[in-house]
């Protein structure tokens, strides 16, 4: 698909996700900034358990608010309380920092509750016979945006501008570039009311697929779940001796490949999306036995972009797949409850991540690969019932 076929409020959208890209490297920092500043692993999967707990009922309810409001301006809330969360973060110095922190990640936890507004929106905006081809648009632009800024943010905040009072300012900017990113999403993205999800004539909710959609969620959510940033940056900073910037150039290697993972996707057959997805999974699966077995900085890179094309190239199946079965005008509602239950499987993930990483460093990815396996096998049973 050409990007001159993309229509324009599509492009628009995708445009919104690469100018917020670079703002990413602030999910690396946070967790880095807790440990560089006294707390252990297992502390930090604690404090991510604590504040999941707190948002798990207000997803469900946000979503079935947003079947009749205006989902534009649940982006736009997003953007507002992400903006508020870096500045807490910023100022969390002296005495007021652990309250800074905490109630700064609480408001970012707040503005998660709003993420399936994300999918809803794509689901509505995007053309609905054209998912697999859009997805990889949609995946590829944003990577460009990390690919060129991530390096150099790395390289200043790794060897030049490396103490915690640099982190600090870091968070106050992308806490202030909100305004512009919020400014972005007033002005240039098309407004999505109750009138816009109406389900396409012939559409039949199935309800047996839809569960077995929900089981493979399950597995691929505690595989990623219980092997999550923090674990690859005690590793790579406390383990391997290394800096925020190595961690930034993982992320570039992860980009490229899930760049070429997108083109891909695009030459997979029409009617062999769950082909791919196994795929992605056995390559995810790679990627977690050799984490495990405690590797080298240039080996992690490398699994890590591995892994990462393989995301890429079932990604735009699977969101495919999930977008076909659940009705329009209820489409805010079902990706909050998708969502409410991720978060109910993350209650103690963080912690047992924390608590496998205490025991060994790795130890973590080990316990990934088995979900990893097992949610390949569901898509190859999955795909010889549908056959």
């Amino acid at each position: 698909m050409r990007w001159s076929e993309i229509p324009r409020d599509a492009k628009a959208y995708m445009l919104y996700h690469t100018l917020i890209a670079p703002g990413l490297i602030t999910w690396t920092l946070f967790p880095l900034y807790l440990l560089m500043t006294g707390y252990s692993v297992l502390e930090v999967g604690a404090f991510f358990t604590v504040v999941n707990i707190v948002s798990i009922p207000l997803t469900y309810l946000f979503g079935r608010l947003f079947n009749r409001w205006d989902i534009k301006k649940g982006l736009i809330a997003i953007d507002i309380l992400d903006g508020i969360a870096y500045v807490m973060y910023g100022l969390a110095k002296g005495t007021i920092a652990p309250l800074m922190l905490f109630g700064g990640k609480v408001i970012d936890k707040l503005s998660t509750l709003l993420y399936p507004l994300y999918q809803a929106y794509e689901q509505i905006i995007y053309p609905e016979d054209k998912y697999e081809e859009i997805f990889a648009w949609h995946l590829r632009l944003p990577e460009i945006a990390t690919l060129v800024s991530f390096p150099i943010m790395g390289y200043l905040l790794g060897y030049v501008y490396n103490k915690p009072e640099h982190y600090r300012m870091t968070f106050l900017f992308f806490g202030l570039f909100s305004v512009v990113t919020v400014t972005y999403l007033w002005l240039f993205l098309p407004s999505v009311g109750k009138e816009e999800r109406i389900s396409p004539e012939g559409f039949t909710f199935k309800a047996g697929e839809f569960k077995r959609l929900i089981a493979f969620e399950t597995l691929l959510t505690l595989a990623w779940a219980l092997a999550p940033e923090f674990i690859l940056i005690n590793y790579v900073v406390f383990v391997l001796k290394k800096t925020v910037f190595e961690i930034t150039l993982i992320a570039v290697a992860s980009s490229l490949l899930r760049i070429a993972g997108t083109y891909a996707s695009e030459r997979v057959p029409k009617g062999k999306g769950f082909h791919a997805i196994a795929l992605g999974m056995f390559l995810n699966a790679l990627y977690a036995l050799v984490m495990a077995l405690s590797p080298s900085f240039w080996l992690a890179l490398a699994v890590y972009a591995i892994g990462d094309f393989g995301n890429a190239l079932w990604f735009p199946f699977y969101r495919s797949w999930l977008f076909k079965l659940i009705p329009k005008e209820k489409t805010t509602e079902f990706h909050a409850a998708i969502s409410s239950y991720r978060k109910v499987l993350g209650l103690v993930t963080p912690v047992a991540a924390g608590a496998l990483a205490s025991v060994h460093p790795t130890l973590p990815y080990g316990v990934s690969l088995a979900f990893f396996v097992l949610a390949g096998a569901m898509l190859l049973m999955v795909q010889r019932g549908e056959s």
